[in-house]
């Protein structure tokens, strides 16, 4: 197992892995985290007061057994350059970001023989991610069952096909952007008539996991399942909502894979 775990880049993504492992009493002995901005690093202490933090110093992480680059993609190839003197060759280096290939990143990365991509999933900081994940061709298998084993403390992680995590990047890693502020626009409505604030909340949250176990285990198929309700108030304004879908997430889904 890992005994040190390092992140390049303090944001949001950090946070929620981080806040997994802490849940999921997973963290490893020591972990670095580096950030340019402060405001990231105070939000870390507050969570995890006892990591270590690096403002602007990516070289400490970069040291570790693991390494998350934790970046928007144009900033990784820079941020490889800067520290591929400081990765050991027996390190594991994952890149927590779209677009830029395992071929790229092991060409950037020098050293380093084990290198992963994982598209993150924000519900791992509950323990219920879904964060697929893609390996280069000569990953140390022990390597491999290591970060694996790290990965299921945050849900599911399976092993798939490199050229298909720009989708999962839109339909697990952006997915829950597309429902979380309908599903609060409910809850509020529903205290408006007449709900408590936890009796709305717990009937989102049961509605929702009813709603995803029906559509994928009831074998029933997608039109059948959307036939069960016959009261549709949205319906007249489901095509809309269905090309606004097509329309900027295939958009966006092209420029992924440019």
């Amino acid at each position: 197992m890992f005994r040190s775990i390092g992140f390049i880049g303090g944001g949001r993504v950090t946070r929620i892995l981080l806040g997994g492992w802490k849940l999921g009493q997973a963290l490893p002995q020591i972990v670095r985290v580096s950030d340019p901005g402060a405001d990231s690093l105070e939000k870390l202490r507050r969570i995890l007061p006892w990591i270590e933090r690096f403002a602007g110093d990516n070289a400490p992480p970069a040291t570790c057994d693991i390494v998350f680059l934790a970046l928007h993609p144009p900033a990784i190839p820079a941020v490889l350059g800067e520290i591929r003197s400081h990765l050991r060759p027996d390190a594991t280096l994952v890149s927590l970001a779209p677009k830029i290939s395992l071929a790229k990143l092991t060409e950037l990365a020098g050293r380093a023989r084990n290198v992963a991509r994982v598209i993150p999933n924000a519900p791992s900081i509950v323990g219920e991610g879904f964060n697929p994940v893609a390996f280069s061709g000569n990953f140390h298998p022990e390597a491999k069952e290591d970060l694996n084993a790290l990965l299921r403390v945050l849900g599911k992680c399976p092993e798939v096909r490199e050229d298909s995590l720009e989708a999962y990047a839109i339909l697990t890693g952006m997915g829950p952007t597309f429902l979380w502020f309908q599903l609060v626009e409910l809850m509020r409505l529903a205290e408006t008539f007449g709900l408590g604030a936890e009796e709305a909340a717990e009937a989102t949250y049961r509605m929702v996991a009813g709603a995803a176990k029906t559509l994928h285990g009831s074998g029933l198929l997608p039109e059948d399942v959307i036939d069960l309700i016959p009261v549709k108030p949205l319906s007249d304004d489901e095509e809309t909502i269905r090309e606004i879908y097509r329309s900027r997430l295939s958009a966006l889904h092209r420029k992924l894979k440019g």
